[in-house]
């Protein structure tokens, strides 16, 4: 099993496949548009323009279960990411990325971290999990994490 066993809805409402990212290196992230971490959009942005020919994807997942942070619909998502960070990464609809009704993806990402970098949670806004080619989760990163310092570890990905 490995990521690309799931499917998610797009921002656009399309169910799309993650097995359409095989071969791919992995960006997983959940997002919110009203919290103190969503600067982060222009961070991921950047890596994806920048890494993107070589294999990186970021998938961008709206989630409101941390403090009620991404209340709009996905329209309202898709419009704030597309006027305040120019996102063109690929978005999807809102999810749960934790408790009972959390996304089957999230709960596979949380459960395959390996150690040491499994944290067994997701506890904010903006975690990042990095999934190498061949849809393996290869690290998770806490929220406060700024983007660019995952750099050194998507190269080592993308050189592989």
């Amino acid at each position: 099993m490995s990521v690309y066993s799931f499917q998610a809805a797009t921002i656009d409402g399309a169910e799309k496949s993650l097995a359409d990212y095989k071969g791919q290196v992995l960006l997983i992230v959940n997002t919110a548009s009203a919290c103190g971490l969503t600067p982060h959009y222009k961070g991921l942005e950047e890596l994806y323009q920048k890494y993107r020919s070589e294999g990186l994807t970021v998938l961008g997942f709206p989630c409101n279960q941390f403090g009620a942070q991404e209340p709009g619909t996905e329209e309202d998502i898709k419009q704030f990411c597309e006027l305040n960070y120019s996102v063109s990464f690929p978005m999807f609809a809102k999810i749960d990325v934790k408790g009972e009704n959390a996304h089957p993806l999230y709960t596979y990402l949380v459960e395959h971290v390996p150690a040491p970098y499994r944290t067994g949670d997701i506890e904010w806004n903006f975690v990042k999990f990095l999934v190498d080619r061949e849809g393996q989760v290869v690290k998770q990163f806490g929220a406060r994490t700024e983007p660019s310092a995952l750099e050194a570890d998507i190269q080592a990905l993308l050189n592989k």
